[in-house]
């Protein structure tokens, strides 16, 4: 006889975990596109700096609770100190015209380790005892757990500084290297000189071992304390402190990587990194699961704690504040499971197997409800099971952008202006959120998404031009207030007071598969609605960028994401210096606008802490860039995230990396929601049971009644 359990069912039937790791503080989260490089001087990418900011450690970091976003030491003793030179090395006053140099001092902390490694094991003569594996030796090793011995060591100044070194290096790609050269002092000599030397050690199959090497700008004065000289004043540069680029490399690591045999195996730092964080990467299967386990050397560090004044700015629930103070971290594994399609993701999260979801658009009517006002919350569904909604606008912007070097939506005259204006009316970005975003953004007023200084709500951060301040809210101005723009400008009803036919404007777009078609349809009606007529040019996207760097384009869509939380990250979007066309394609100022008032606020603004007089200057930049729009502003996207209620301290951070050394697993919470929504039915196997009986006894009943008459009929 068989005994079913809702026990055994609700563990083993369905789940795609084991027993003990359903009750363990192990956090379940899935991946679908899998990380191509861990390397930290290398990668750039959200998906992969999911993984690594778990496992670097740079200088610095972001408060986990504390809004607007405040920066503060990870691996240093303080903040890092700033000196201010003169062209001689004399110490001057900060923004006085002598500054020709900024000075950061980073004291480190002297009791953090990294990770257990065969890298750090040294021999009886104090070489790498792996440094120089021979054929023999690589034949018994497939991964990192077949050597016999790992170990650690502390964190050393000296390992910031390889850190740069490497990122100098041309052949390892650093995305930031042409950035960094244009501020840290020696680093572009660097680069040329050192390039060289590891073409000729390649060539010759040598490794390379950066140790011997400097660059000016960059001191290790002793084990605990590194200098790193810029250019001029650059205050945005303490936040690249807090970027995985920063992060320590040690040069054991990177030598040990470099053994071409290991390369052959894939065992690369960009495959299995080296670092000091709360996790070390114990599994790399791209194909299957990634798997973090808590660093047994992690150096102290606890769970933020702030003052009633300052939870009350940063508008922190209480329950977000309950660890304040706790030795972290709290999760002693997490998993990552490959999920290449959304709706298994969904089912097994509403099944309590995944801790954590994104929304896809599959799902966003089973778990959101969006009222008439367009306020969004959870469904009746998602909360009774308990689920938990988290939003947040993102420090990103979406725009349309006119090229201001175009003879007709281009320049600065009055009728120019006045033409963007009237089609940035017509644009309805509130429609388009709706329709195409699922109400996921908000739509701009200016360049400064919410959360960077700057940015300022209610009617002093409305648009004017484009909007109305009714009853506590902003209105698009009214189609009739656009058709009068486009008159002034010199196109009544979309004809063109010159040649009496009809304005005909050019969007360039790499949007060219068939679901991109509605959202060009949608962007056609929204200029035909001036009675202009809209081309849609799709082309494929090295061509449209090609376009965009030669300042071809007419109308065009993109983007900006916040590689750090300062105005200036955005504002230098439209600064006249960076224009595409006065460098070579390679600015960032993709619209070519450029305007010198703006300009001249911009180099005052940018290296200015933030200070009412800098809010004063922001203000009047915004205020140029409405009356001159140059791009039709679009919109902040919205993040949404549902979590179980077992999984805590849940907080959206746009620009911290590292943040699941704060998150916690109610353990207890998990294993009884997953037993009980997990129940086995197991009436169809009753009724499939009483069938096989009935269908048995029947045949057994029929064969009876033949064997009857078969002996009948013989006797």
């Amino acid at each position: 006889m068989i005994f079913f359990t809702s026990n055994i069912f609700s563990t083993i039937w369905n789940s795609p975990h084991t027993i003990k790791k359903d009750v363990s503080k192990t956090l379940y989260r899935a991946f679908s596109i899998s990380p191509k490089r861990l390397d930290p001087v290398v990668s750039y990418s959200a998906n992969e700096w999911a993984i690594i900011g778990q496992i670097y450690e740079p200088p610095l970091q972001y408060n986990y609770l504390k809004r607007p976003y405040v920066l503060e030491p990870l691996t240093l003793t303080k903040m890092p100190t700033i000196t201010y030179l003169d062209k001689e090395g004399n110490e001057v006053e900060e923004n006085s015209s002598k500054v020709m140099f900024s000075q950061y001092r980073l004291e480190l902390r002297e009791d953090i380790l990294y990770q257990n490694h065969p890298c750090f094991v040294k021999d009886n003569n104090g070489g790498l005892l792996y440094g120089s594996l021979s054929n023999n030796d690589l034949m018994q090793i497939t991964k990192l757990s077949d050597f016999k011995q790992s170990t650690t060591r502390y964190l050393v100044a000296n390992d910031y500084a390889y850190a740069i070194k490497r990122m100098a290096v041309r052949q390892n790609h650093s995305p930031i290297l042409d950035n960094m050269k244009a501020y840290i002092v020696g680093l572009e000599s660097f680069s040329k000189s050192i390039n060289s030397i590891v073409k000729e050690k390649k060539k010759k199959n040598q490794l390379v071992d950066l140790r011997s090497y400097s660059i000016d700008g960059v001191k290790v004065l002793n084990d605990t304390i590194l200098t790193i000289k810029i250019k001029g004043e650059y205050p945005q540069f303490l936040y690249w402190l807090s970027m995985n680029f920063f992060a320590p490399i040690p040069w054991e690591a990177d030598l040990f990587y470099q053994q071409s045999g290991l390369i052959a195996k894939n065992l690369t730092l960009n495959w299995f990194p080296v670092g000091t964080g709360a996790y070390y990467l114990a599994e790399n299967n791209p194909n299957r699961q990634m798997k973090l386990l808590v660093n047994p050397n992690y150096h102290s560090e606890n769970y933020p704690r702030l003052t009633q004044e300052e939870s009350k700015k940063s508008h922190i629930p209480k329950e977000l504040l309950e660890d304040s103070g706790k030795k972290l971290p709290f999760i002693k594994e997490v998993i990552y499971s490959l999920e290449k399609e959304s709706i298994p993701l969904w089912n097994k999260f509403l099944q309590g197997y995944y801790d954590a979801s994104g929304i896809s658009s599959e799902a966003f009517d089973q778990a959101v409800q969006i009222s008439t006002s367009g306020s969004m919350g959870l469904s009746n569904e998602m909360r009774d099971k308990g689920i938990v909604l988290k939003s947040s606008v993102e420090p990103s912007i979406f725009y349309l952008a006119f090229n201001m070097l175009d003879p007709i939506v281009g320049g600065y005259s009055s009728s120019a202006k006045k033409l963007r204006q009237a089609i940035s009316i017509a644009q309805n970005q509130e429609e388009y959120i709706s329709i195409f975003t699922n109400e996921r953004g908000i739509p701009a007023q200016g360049p400064i998404p919410p959360g960077i200084f700057g940015y300022e709500e209610g009617k002093e951060g409305t648009n004017s031009i484009i909007y109305n301040w009714i009853d506590g809210k902003y209105e698009r101005k009214s189609l009739d207030e656009a058709k009068k723009l486009l008159s002034e400008a010199g196109y009544p009803n979309g004809i063109s007071k010159k040649t009496g036919k009809r304005l005909r404007l050019y969007y360039d777009t790499t949007a060219t598969g068939p679901d991109d078609r509605a959202l060009m349809d949608w962007r056609r009606k929204q200029f035909d609605k001036l009675g202009i007529q809209l081309v849609i040019r799709a082309t494929d996207y090295n061509r449209f960028q090609d376009k965009i760097r030669k300042g071809k384009a007419q109308l065009f869509s993109w983007g900006w994401n916040a590689d750090y939380p300062d105005p200036e990250n955005f504002l230098f979007l439209l600064y006249g210096g960076n224009a595409v066309v006065n460098t070579n394609g390679a600015g960032i100022n993709s619209s070519n606008y450029q305007n010198p008032k703006f300009d001249k606020l911009f180099n005052e603004m940018k290296t200015m802490k933030n200070s009412p007089l800098r809010m004063q200057k922001i203000k009047e930049m915004v205020k140029i860039l409405r009356e001159d729009t140059p791009w039709i502003w679009g919109m902040h996207p919205k993040s949404l995230s549902l979590s179980h209620k077992w999984y805590r301290n849940v907080q959206p951070h746009a620009m911290a990396n590292n943040t699941l050394k704060y998150k916690r697993i109610d353990t207890e919470l998990r294993a009884k929601k997953q037993e009980e929504w997990n129940q086995p039915i197991l009436w169809p196997l009753g009724v499939l049971l009483f069938l096989i009986i009935i269908l048995s006894y029947s045949l057994y009943y029929a064969y009876i009644l033949r064997q009857s008459s078969v002996i009948k009929g013989k006797s």
